[in-house]
Parts: C-alpha cells; sequence; structure tokens
C-alpha cells in the first residue's frame, strides 16, 4: 500500500520537468492524478501514459490556469470525475531573465499572471472543497530565489516571494479546518529549463552548490509526497527549501 492510496491529487503544469514528475511519485503511491497543462499536449500524454503504468487513474485537463473561470470549471469536472480532490499542487509557472529595467508591463503580467495569479484561481476554486471535507493538502512551488531574490531575475523573484507569504499566511487561515499549505522551494534542478546554460555556466553553477550536483524532478516529487501524505499531518506554513545547500 501506497501512502496516498486513494487520494485525488490535482498537479498543474505536469506536462513535462518537475509537475510531471510530481505526478509520477504521487502516482507511485497509490494517489489518482488529474494533469493539468497549457501548451504541451504531447507532453501532456506522455505523463497520462506513465501514470497509466503505474495502474492509476489519470485524467488530462488543458486549461490556462490563469483563467479564473476556466480553473472552477476544472474543478467541478475534477470532482465529477474523481469524486473528490485532497491535494493540489500549485507548479504551473514561467521564468524571464532580463535586467529590470528592460521589462515592460506585459512582462510583469505574463510571470505574474501564470505565477501568482495562478496559485490564487486554483486555491481559491478548490477550498471549498476541502472545506466540505475538513481536510486537505495545499503544495505550492516556489524557488530559492523566492527566499533570497535573484539578479536579472527580479519579477520572477517576487512572484515566488508573493507564493511565499500567501502559504505562511493561507497556511494559518486554514489550520482550523484541518487543511495545510505548504511550499517547496527548490534550487537549480535538473529541467530543460537550464538548456539556456553553456557547459561552462553548467560547471560554474556546480561549483557553488555544496553537493556539487543539480537536483532531480524525482527528489521533488518525493517531497511533495511527503507533504501531501498523513506523515507531515503537523506541517502547515512552512517553505521547505531544496537545493543542496546553495543558500
Amino acid at each position: 500500500m501506497g501512502c496516498l492510496d486513494g487520494k485525488v491529487v490535482l498537479v498543474t503544469g505536469s506536462s513535462r520537468g518537475i509537475g510531471r514528475h510530481i505526478a509520477i511519485e504521487m502516482a507511485k503511491e497509490g494517489a489518482s492524478i488529474a494533469i493539468n497543462y497549457l501548451k504541451d499536449e504531447v507532453g501532456a500524454k506522455e505523463t497520462l501514459m506513465i501514470l497509466n503504468r503505474e495502474g492509476v487513474y489519470a485524467k488530462e485537463y488543458r486549461v490556462d490556469v490563469r483563467d479564473f473561470e476556466a480553473v472552477t470549471a476544472m474543478m467541478k469536472d475534477i470532482i465529477e470525475n474523481f469524486g473528490k480532490i485532497d491535494v493540489l499542487i500549485n507548479n504551473a509557472g514561467v521564468s524571464k531573465i532580463g535586467l529590470f529595467m528592460d521589462h515592460c508591463e506585459s512582462d510583469y503580467n505574463e510571470v505574474f499572471d501564470a505565477n501568482f495569479k495562478s496559485v490564487f484561481n486554483c486555491t481559491n476554486a478548490v477550498i471549498k472543497y476541502m472545506l466540505e471535507k475538513k481536510k486537505g493538502s495545499i503544495i505550492n512551488i516556489s524557488s530559492i530565489w523566492g527566499n533570497v531574490g535573484a539578479s536579472c531575475e527580479v519579477l520572477y523573484s517576487a512572484s515566488k516571494g508573493a507564493i511565499n507569504s500567501f502559504t505562511k499566511a493561507l497556511g494559518k487561515e486554514l489550520a482550523p479546518s484541518n487543511i495545510r499549505v505548504n511550499a517547496i522551494s527548490p534550487g537549480v534542478i535538473d529541467t530543460s529549463m537550464n538548456s539556456v546554460f553553456s557547459d561552462e555556466d553548467i560547471k560554474n553553477i556546480k561549483e557553488e552548490i555544496p553537493m556539487m550536483r543539480f537536483g532531480r524532478c524525482d527528489e521533488i516529487g518525493k517531497l511533495a509526497v511527503f507533504l501531501a501524505s498523513d506523515n507531515s499531518s503537523y506541517i502547515t506554513s512552512q517553505i521547505i527549501t531544496i537545493d543542496g545547500g546553495m543558500l
């Protein structure tokens, strides 16, 4: 038996990368998975195929999580098809690198809508279902740059910082209802986003990490499983950093 047997989990942005691996690790522990994506249909179908091999029920939802009405409709469909929703993983997001002085209002809207408005939308839409059950776990994927800030990633850092404050505050608000809210703050993880770096850049970054390597997506997934399960039943309002000792 897995520690998530019988649970229903929604993972936003789960067509690839960290989101896909969170979905896989959840499935390995017996959870049914609602796969959310926007553009990468091929990737979403690959995620679905992998989850099917794990023997769990899964369904794809092509929904723009920046759209409140679309998110509300998705939550209703999940309840109708899965019967409930126990865990929400707010993983969808974007990164934008560049000098702050070169950014414009559309850059701000793009980053904050994808990274923070999506969290607001999904969380707001799911809470009423969790309140009915007086139980649930919400896990937000943040970043170490939301903890300390990063040069040339000001908008990204600010959006992740907003997620951190949101997590701490909402966790306190929902604790009396036995709904836990936590965030995972990854360091440098081995994903396709690192394709922008040269071999020399990657070598230099690894030298800044005490464990001398990038994190793996499955390591984020395993931490998410812990926070979703009853093994973390007294943990809420926490920002848990997983960065190989980098900060």
